[in-house]
């Protein structure tokens, strides 16, 4: 594989990572369920998945 494939490789396997990550934070906040998340500074957290898709823009629509 080239440097140019390698690179279109990644484009897309991000591309359908972040599509998959909207729907499942979209679909969790419609059944009102939450995410765990974990950050250095607070550890692991429960968070309401609505809480995150209002927060970020990408999540929305």
């Amino acid at each position: 594989m080239s440097n140019k494939e390698i690179n279109e490789f990644v484009e897309k396997l991000n591309a359908g990572l972040e599509l998959a990550e909207k729907r499942m934070l979209q679909e969790k906040s419609l059944r009102g369920e939450s995410v765990v998340v974990y950050t250095e500074e607070k550890g692991i957290q429960h968070i309401p998945a609505s809480k995150i898709v209002a927060s970020n823009v990408i999540f929305q629509n």
